[in-house]
Formats: structure tokens, C-alpha cells, sequence
């Protein structure tokens, strides 16, 4: 981004006020919800008692973080052009209403029924098995953290271009600022801060669509202008590649059911009328937040003579830095618009960071460490929730550490960068199938689940070792299914939901005991209202 030292400086005048407000705002919240966080359910799960806004807006931030809005829009909407668009309405209908849908109530239940706290916890109650619960918890340690420090790549573009600060200097301020607030206030601090920076996103999100549309002349002047340059290909319903715009849809929307730090917001939610807001309002959030995102990003391709004279893409080789299309959009925008996205992507950081060093450190410490010390001597809730606080800590600062080195030392590591791709795949191809049977039909056996978990894992770790180049695909099915981590991603999801009845019908000696009892939770009669019931 090509500031002049003039706007920069307006910029930062602007940015600086709004930045302090915002990180009061954070930490007062923190401090204010901390005797909501005294014992393990609350600090958790808010006490299982969180309406349906806050719930929402919680699953909604978690969903979408500044990777999504700087980085993803950026590469798909430059590859797919405005047909990318169709990623943010999959995110919507699949991802949240679907989502909402298909598992908001049931897991809710269940997970009260079986008195689970995290998804390793629910495996083991609900298929009567340590061993799962350990595995899984495993599989959440080693693939949450990359996951986690790649929450940071959208920050140091913007950041760096506007306060000329090092990346380093930003990734620590925003995970100290993180740490503070979720320590303190735990879950419910999360949720009512995801929904402050919730909001932050709207806003944002709208401001700088109608800034960029405006200054193109208008969305008809840039459609047209976007079909002279690039072609009629990047304005058509399915762009140039609709293959591989459907395999991004599937798995950005059906791989969200099963990741840890999503599924989560449902074991918190209050009751039948908040799930039902709930999913309204979380999916026109994800209709704003990622239609908008990707709609913005489908016009990246007006920016290329920008792009090119910042040295971020060699149409020759064709070499493009995809992390610098939207900064290069937001680069002729006003000070102001350019000082809220600066909130707006921290705000969308730190809302995802929050949920994932929650779900990290509570699967560790209540699946891990409690069950081990608890060998020796019964753990109480208040120290339960000190060394959950303390793996809090351990896990932003691991996260951190990541970042910065991915940006310095290992610039150039194919590993680490492969292995952030891969995170998301290995959770929603391990945990999905599983956890979805296991909330729907009760033959759903461990051997099952266990097969789920190499399957998902196995096949992203592949992909993982073929992406660095240890080993070589051999065949046409194998590079289609290997192309990249997308679609390898969603070949685990599918083959897991494939897997796991098949392989439940052929090991039937591996079904829990007493699993009729576990499905009574959703017999027990309840009394409603004759407007939701009409007897």
C-alpha cells in the first residue's frame, strides 16, 4: 500500500482513537465477566445460558477472521472473479443455516444429556471410550495450533503500511490484548466481545464495499469495466474454474460442522427460542460478512496495474502475492474507511484467536491433564480453571511464536505454510462424520469413529507430505483428489461421512453399551407454548 506520508499520518490520527477505544472496550469486558468464570461450566460454556445474539455473533466471528477477509478474498475473488461471491452464500446457507439447522438442537441436548463440555469429551461419553477422547484431544492440539498462528497473516499488510510498525510489534499487542480478556472473563467475555466485534464487521464490510464500488464508478461501471479488462469469464455466474470454486464451497461450508471451536457455540446456547433467532441471525451475518467479502474480492482483478507496479504480481510468470489484493484495493479509499478496516480485521482476528485458544486449552486441560493429576487427587473447579487459564496463555503464546517466525526465520518454510493449509481439512475430516452419527443414529460404533480419525487425519497429512515434496502422487485420481488442500479436504469430509455407517454396519460388536439411554434426552417431555405447539 502506497500511502502518502500525508494520509498516513491521517490514517493513523484517525486509527490511533478508534484502536484505544476498541482495546478498553475488549479488556473491560474481560474484567467485568470475571465472576462469570469462576467454575469450570461457566468459564466454558457461559453456564449453558447464552442468548441467542451473543451465540451467534460467537459462531459467526469464529467462522470468519481476517484471513478470510484479506487473504481468501483476495485469491478467490481473483481467481474465481465475482463468481467467488457464491463461497460467502455457501458459508451462509451451508455453513450457518445448515449448520444451525441440522445440529444446533441436537448437540445441545445431547451434550447437556451426556454432560460433555468439549468434542473429545462428547466422543468418549457418547461411544464409552478413554481412548477416543485422548486421540481426539490430540488431533485438536496438533492441528489447532497452525491453525491458530495463521489467524495473523492478515494483519502485517495493513498494519505495517499504516503505523510503519514491525509485524512482530503487532502480533504481540494483539495476542496480549487477547490473552487479557479471555483469561479474565472466559467464555461469556468472548461471547459479548465477539459480538461488539461482530458488529465492527458489519459495518465494516458495508463501508467498504460501497467506498470501492463508488470509487469504480458505480457496480454496474465496475462490472463492466471488470468484463473489458479480464473478460466475460470473471463476471459469469460459475467463473473460469467452477470445479474448483465447488470444492471451496464445500469445504470453507461443510467442513465448519466439524471443527471443535464452532460446534462449541452450540453447547452454550439458552434455549429452543434462541436456537431458533439464533440461526436467522447467523446467517445474515454470514450472507454480510462472507458474500460481502468474496463479492469485494471478486473485483481484485481491477487493481492489476496497481498490483504490478507495487511489484505484488508478474502477469508473465503469473506470480501474485494474493495476501496484497485487498490492501492494494483499500490504497485510494479515505482515511476513515481505511481506519475502520484496520478495527475491522483486528476485530476479526482477535474474535477467532479468542475461540480457538478457548477450545484448545479447554479440551487440553479437561480431557488431558484433569483425568491424569486426578489419578492421584481429585482437582477442584478452581484450580481446573487456573490451569485452563494458564494453557490459555501457553497456547496465544505458542500461536505468537509461530507467526512471527513464519514471517522472519522461516519465510520461506513450505512446511509450516502447508501445514496451516492442511489444519482445516485433518478437524472436519476426522470429527465430522463421527460427530455427526453420533448425535443421529444410534449403530454409530468406535471402530467407526476410530477409522474416521486415521481416515480425515491420514489423508490431510498426505497431503501435507506430497505439498512439501516427500512424496509424489501416481495417477490421475490421485492428483485430482492431491491437487491441493481443498480438495483433499473435502475428500475426507465426504469419505468420513461415507466410512463411518458402512464401517459401523461391519463391526457392530464395537457399539457402546446402553446407547438407547443416551438417545432418551431427546424423548423427555418438555411443556411449551401453544404458539410453538399445538398440542
Amino acid at each position: 500500500m502506497n500511502f502518502l506520508s500525508l494520509q498516513i499520518s491521517t490514517t493513523a490520527l484517525i486509527s490511533i482513537p478508534m484502536l484505544i477505544c476498541f482495546f478498553g472496550l475488549m479488556i473491560f469486558v474481560g474484567f467485568k465477566c470475571r465472576n462469570l468464570a469462576k467454575s469450570v461450566d461457566n468459564f466454558v460454556l457461559g453456564g449453558r445460558t447464552v442468548g441467542p445474539w451473543l451465540t451467534a455473533f460467537a459462531f459467526g466471528t469464529s467462522y470468519f477472521s481476517a484471513v478470510i477477509f484479506v487473504g481468501y478474498a483476495g485469491q478467490f475473488g481473483w481467481n474465481f472473479g465475482l463468481a467467488s461471491t457464491w463461497i460467502g452464500l455457501g458459508n451462509a446457507f451451508i455453513g450457518s443455516l445448515l449448520a444451525w439447522t441440522v445440529l444446533g438442537r441436537r448437540t445441545r441436548i445431547m451434550t447437556q444429556g451426556l454432560g460433555s463440555k468439549t468434542m473429545p469429551d462428547f466422543f468418549e461419553k457418547r461411544y464409552d471410550s478413554k481412548t477416543l477422547k485422548i486421540i481426539a484431544s490430540i488431533i485438536v492440539f496438533v492441528f489447532l495450533i497452525p491453525y491458530t498462528a495463521s489467524l495473523y497473516n492478515g494483519l502485517s499488510s495493513l498494519f505495517n503500511n499504516v503505523f510503519a510498525i514491525p509485524y512482530w510489534s503487532v502480533v504481540i499487542i494483539m495476542a496480549i490484548l487477547t490473552g487479557v480478556y479471555v483469561v479474565f472473563g472466559g467464555y461469556m467475555a468472548t461471547a459479548i466481545n465477539d459480538f461488539i466485534q461482530g458488529i465492527i464487521m458489519l459495518v465494516g464490510i458495508v463501508a467498504v464495499i460501497i467506498a470501492v464500488l463508488v470509487e469504480n464508478g458505480g457496480f454496474n461501471m465496475a462490472v463492466q469495466n471488470l468484463a473489458l479488462q479480464e473478460g466475460n469469464q470473471y463476471i459469469s455466474m460459475f467463473g473460469p474454474d467452477p470445479i474448483s470454486l465447488f470444492f471451496v464451497v464445500m469445504l470453507t461450508s461443510l467442513g465448519t460442522w466439524g471443527l471443535p471451536q464452532m460446534v462449541g457455540k452450540f453447547y452454550s446456547i439458552k434455549d429452543e427460542g434462541s436456537i431458533k433467532k439464533g440461526t436467522v441471525i447467523s446467517t445474515i451475518f454470514a450472507i454480510i460478512v462472507a458474500g460481502g467479502c468474496y463479492f469485494l474480492g471478486g473485483f481484485g482483478r481491477l487493481y492489476s496495474d496497481k498490483m504490478i507496479e507495487g511489484g505484488f504480481y508478474n502477469p508473465e510468470t503469473n506470480h501474485i502475492l494474493f495476501d496484497k489484493v485487498i490492501p492494494t484495493m483499500m490504497n485510494n479509499l479515505s482515511p476513515i474507511i481505511v481506519a475502520l478496516i484496520i478495527v475491522l480485521v483486528l476485530a476479526a482476528s482477535m474474535s477467532t484467536l479468542s475461540s480457538l485458544v478457548l477450545t484448545s486449552s479447554s479440551t487440553l486441560t479437561l480431557d488431558v491433564i484433569k483425568p491424569f493429576i486426578e489419578k492421584k487427587k481429585q482437582v477442584s473447579e478452581k484450580k481446573c480453571v487456573f490451569i485452563m487459564r494458564l494453557f490459555i496463555i501457553f497456547f496465544i503464546a505458542v500461536s505468537a511464536v509461530i507467526a512471527i517466525l513464519k514471517d522472519s526465520i522461516w519465510k520461506d518454510s513450505v512446511f509450516i505454510a502447508q501445514m496451516m493449509g492442511v489444519s482445516w481439512g485433518a478437524l472436519a475430516g476426522a470429527f465430522l462424520a463421527p460427530f455427526l452419527y453420533g448425535l443421529y443414529w444410534k449403530k454409530t460404533t468406535k471402530t467407526a469413529v476410530i477409522v474416521s480419525f486415521i481416515f480425515g487425519c491420514g489423508l490431510e497429512i498426505v497431503q501435507l507430505l506430497i505439498s512439501i515434496g516427500l512424496i509424489t502422487p501416481l495417477g490421475d485420481v490421485m492428483n485430482f483428489i492431491f491437487k491441493n488442500s481443498l480438495y483433499s479436504g473435502v475428500f475426507a469430509i465426504l469419505g468420513s461421512l461415507i466410512l463411518v455407517p458402512i464401517v459401523s454396519l461391519l463391526t457392530k460388536k464395537s457399539l457402546p453399551k446402553d446407547v438407547d439411554n443416551k438417545f432418551t434426552c431427546y424423548e423427555q417431555t418438555v411443556v411449551t407454548s401453544i404458539k410453538d405447539s399445538l398440542g
